[in-house]
């Protein structure tokens, strides 16, 4: 996995230097990742999403019906794909949660195992971000447990920041574990309203910051947060590179790709 990752940051330090964007003849030196949820289940959105003209970072939840058929395309079609593990909320049914979730009562051996085969069952994932998980992301014992999973299996992981009470900067910090956290959610309402003033406020905040990391979802608000997408992102790489997690992580020095 960690040869995996070193070819990995290699090609994209490669191919970022040959798509340097230029905008008035001076480069652009702000940049966004845009982070799509909820592979896995043939969810509505898929191909739309999959086929934006933007290298995405694509989350893909474990065990379900297309996890490994999305997972394969998704890389395919050049984007960059991590693991969407199911972690238990605050508030929220167990069965919103899907097969093989990480909940509080299970025993250390039982979520090591878990870990690892959502790892193996999600083709190419190089990364972890967390599904719902405002319970355990707060959990330290259970995130030093899965941070060093990640540590040991040469992945990165995305706070998908469900919780302010998370303490995986803290863990991984400690353990060493590249990490990044989420800044916006486009969808969190499931109206294109509401997609368009988060896509709008991605515009406003590029302004004020030099990375930013958005999150989306297929599923519910799929065909409309693909469709925000499709005509916001012209105006995002006009003022912003459009980048990997990983690509990300290397150019913040947070992973080393030698």
């Amino acid at each position: 996995m960690k040869y995996k990752m070193f070819l990995l940051t290699i090609c994209f330090l490669f191919t970022s230097f040959l798509s340097s964007q230029f905008v008035n003849g001076e480069e652009i030196d702000k940049q966004v990742a845009i982070v799509i949820d909820d592979f896995g289940n043939n969810m509505k959105g898929t191909k739309q999403i999959l086929n934006l003209p933007v290298h995405l970072t694509v989350a893909v939840m474990p065990f379900l019906p297309t996890t490994e058929e999305d997972a394969i395309m998704a890389h395919e079609l050049g984007h960059e794909v991590i693991l969407h593990l199911p972690m238990e909320p605050v508030k929220g049914k167990r069965s919103w949660l899907g097969p093989g979730a990480i909940t509080t009562d299970l025993s250390d051996e039982e979520i090591i195992k878990r870990v690892n085969d959502a790892i193996d069952a999600v083709p190419h994932a190089v990364g972890i971000n967390n599904h719902m998980g405002s319970k355990v992301t707060s959990n330290e014992h259970i995130m030093r447990i899965i941070l060093t999973i990640c540590k040991e299996r040469g992945l990165y992981y995305l706070d998908s920041k469900t919780s302010g009470k998370s303490v995986v900067a803290e863990v991984a910090s400690e353990l060493g574990v590249p990490y990044l956290e989420n800044d916006l959610f486009f969808d969190e309402i499931y109206s294109i309203q509401h997609i368009e003033r988060q896509a709008n406020k991605l515009l406003k905040d590029i302004d004020k910051k030099e990375t930013i990391i958005a999150i989306g979802h297929v599923g519910v608000a799929g065909d409309k947060t693909a469709s925000v997408l499709k005509q916001y992102i012209p105006m995002v790489k006009k003022k912003a590179e459009t980048v990997t997690l990983s690509e990300l992580l290397v150019d913040k020095e947070i992973l080393n790709p030698y």
